[in-house]
């Protein structure tokens, strides 16, 4: 959770977004940037980076995405202040259908989304991480869901927590509300890898890259069946995996890149 300023627009200042976006060699990067607000998710800040989200969704040169946070913190979760100032019931509803919006739109982006964790993650920043197909972050980076110490219980962070982690571990960040440090979560798979942190950039851009080169329809394709399959009992994921192959192998990408492996040559993709 977060103590930060009271509410903010589009904009911090006159002209410096709530989120900032850097695209090179297929790779977008969005950085949350309210660093003097430990990049709290206000109200101003999600709108900003979900309008990002759905501009990438629709953009075929973009490959992956990189979330990233400016200043000390990745993403320190709601901003208490914002949320107190208006204590009603139906700005509160409001609040957490927007953040559940935001989140399941990074799952069902099409591109794939790493990210980069070089401070803390905390709430519902907590959340946004498990949320993230991949993520990465500096060796002293930390993660809590510490809402029950303050009388409110991290239920949504809950949602994309429990399915990134084991459920032990899950209720133990949910339970104590404890600070965990970067190897504690690439422990219990909260994060894929925790890096020195002069090397995280490296290291996230050189996964970015690799998506990046990939077929964009075989990587939509396959993110969309990971998240639906999961969530099926196996002999029904096994059938809808199998059609989703079935498809796939129809696709001229798939066509592309077996001839590509078969005649020894790299494969040039068409995203058809």
């Amino acid at each position: 959770m977060n103590d930060t300023p009271p509410a903010d627009g589009p904009l911090i200042g006159d002209d410096t977004p709530l989120v900032l976006r850097e695209d090179r060699d297929g790779v977008a990067t969005l950085t949350l940037n309210r660093p003097q607000a430990r990049n709290a998710l206000s109200v101003g800040l999600m709108g900003a980076l979900q309008a990002e989200l759905d501009a990438i969704h629709r953009d075929s040169s973009v490959r992956a995405v990189v979330l990233a946070g400016a200043g000390p913190a990745f993403c320190a979760g709601h901003d208490l202040k914002e949320m107190r100032a208006n204590p009603d019931r139906a700005a509160y509803e409001s609040l957490f259908v927007q953040c559940s919006k935001l989140m399941l739109t990074v799952s069902r982006l099409r591109q794939p989304v790493i990210a980069k964790v070089h401070g803390i993650a905390t709430a519902a920043g907590c959340q946004l991480v498990a949320t993230c197909d991949l993520a990465y972050c500096a060796d002293t980076a930390r993660f809590a869901t510490p809402g029950v110490n303050i009388g409110l219980f991290c239920s949504t962070p809950m949602v994309a927590l429990s399915r990134a982690v084991g459920r032990k571990a899950a209720m133990e960040m949910l339970l104590l509300g404890d600070l965990i440090g970067a190897d504690e979560a690439e422990r219990i798979g909260l994060v894929n890898r925790a890096v020195p942190a002069d090397r995280l950039d490296a290291v996230v851009a050189e996964a970015a890259g690799k998506i990046a080169a990939k077929s964009p329809l075989t990587l939509a394709i396959g993110k969309e069946a990971f998240y639906r399959q999961i969530e099926l009992g196996v002999e029904e994921a096994y059938a809808y995996a199998a059609r989703v192959m079935t498809e796939n192998m129809l696709a001229r990408d798939a066509e592309e890149g077996i001839d590509a492996f078969l005649q020894k040559r790299p494969p040039v993709w068409c995203g058809q």
